[in-house]
């Protein structure tokens, strides 16, 4: 087949919408297809990519990108390619851009929706009165777009339910992103670097690690385990909670660390290249978070596939995810956040188990498993659209 994946952010951008679309990239070529993405310029991609094609952008909320809703010699180039499918990414430009050329192909049109968005109007700025407006207005963006295209597809249960919440009418399929397991694997150690990263963080032989990675954002919930750190801490020594990544709240998340005297327990990385971001997983004795956002949470999956136990406040993303006293557990108070710290870091028997539980449950997450799903359903999809064209021409 020849499929077309259009997407608004895409690889080197570090974020779960760009990793899914280069995974499936990677993944749908080596089952022999030829795959080609149409996404926007960024300053920083590889001038040597192969059968990428970027449209002029410019950068937008979040640090996203936003590009051309249609361009031309885009157009000519994608009717010369000749695609089978369309695969949109976004329900903006790109998206918009891609929704055209299948209608304008008369082939079929599958959508992914990653992005809740009713959990990014803030990035508008301070709409206060507004902000139900503000939801309003992205609800529907997301209804117009799901029901004008031929299947939408989610990552998630949640994010299925919320749909149909919407009222959207376009028939869903549930199929989880995957991630390349062996990125993370423990096989791929390389012990020395380690060491040399720990010691140039300032992390003792002797500190165990609370760690996370991810956008610095808003929408995270950092200040929330910040909060609860402040009191976990108190009482601890030589535990440091670490912050692998950046984005608009590193300012304020540096301040409010402060503000509750655990700086000087509180490590902020900076970003790192996604080429080497496996190793730094295993910097980490747990994986925390407290987003209420996501709509799988990537990170959660390489945690696990690192033997990373996970510590996450509950959440409908994490339904077949996280199973508490297997691989990890899920928190709701303060309380439960602590009590789930200590039962892995003052046991090492208990934390073993976990991070062998980690491992066995982020095997049905693999870029294979998750590149023959989208193919079966590519291949369903050409059949009723060929099916359809039949029945109308015979």
């Amino acid at each position: 087949m020849k499929i077309g994946l259009f997407t608004d952010t895409y690889y080197p951008q570090i974020n779960g919408v760009a990793t899914s679309v280069l995974m499936l990239k990677k993944y749908l070529e080596r089952r022999g297809h030829q795959v080609y993405v149409f996404t926007t310029t960024d300053p920083n991609a590889d001038s040597e990519e192969i059968n990428v094609y970027r449209v002029p952008s410019i950068p937008f909320i979040s640090a996203r990108r936003v590009g051309m809703f249609y361009n031309p010699r885009l157009s000519k180039i994608i009717k010369r390619i000749g695609l089978d499918v369309i695969h949109t990414h976004t329900e903006f430009s790109l998206g918009i851009f891609g929704r055209a050329m299948a209608r304008e192909l008369s082939i079929p049109l599958l959508h992914t929706y990653h992005t809740i968005y009713e959990d990014y109007t803030h990035y508008l700025g301070k709409l206060g009165v507004f902000d139900p407006i503000a939801k309003m207005a992205v609800r529907k963006i997301s209804i117009n777009f799901c029901d004008s295209v031929d299947k939408v597809i989610v990552p998630t249960d949640k994010v299925k339910q919320l749909l149909l919440s919407y009222n959207v009418k376009q028939d869903i399929s549930v199929i989880p992103t995957g991630i390349e397991l062996t990125k993370f694997s423990k096989l791929n150690l390389n012990s020395y670097k380690i060491q040399k990263i720990r010691k140039s963080l300032g992390i003792e032989e002797k500190d165990k690690i609370l760690l996370y990675i991810g956008r610095l954002a808003k929408e995270k919930n950092i200040e929330e385990i910040l909060i609860n750190l402040k009191f976990y801490l108190k009482d601890k020594e030589n535990i440091k909670f670490l912050l692998i990544g950046d984005g608009p709240e590193k300012a304020i998340l540096e301040e409010k660390a402060k503000e509750l005297g655990i700086d000087k327990e509180t490590i902020f990385a900076g970003e790192r290249p996604w080429s080497d971001i496996g190793i730094y997983y295993h910097l980490g004795d747990v994986f925390i978070s407290a987003s209420q956002s996501e709509t799988q949470g990537l990170t959660y999956i390489e945690a696990l596939a690192s033997g990373v136990p996970v510590v996450a406040k509950a959440d409908k993303c994490l339904d077949g995810v996280i199973e508490n006293n297997v691989n990890g557990y899920t928190f709701f108070t303060q309380d439960d956040f602590g009590n789930a710290l200590d039962s892995i870091l003052n046991n090492n028997l208990k934390k073993e188990t976990l991070s062998i539980g980690a491992l066995k449950s982020s095997k049905e997450f693999s870029a294979e498993h998750f590149a023959n799903r989208m193919e079966e359903l590519y291949i369903k999809m050409l059949s009723v659209d060929f099916y359809r064209y039949y029945i109308i021409n015979s």
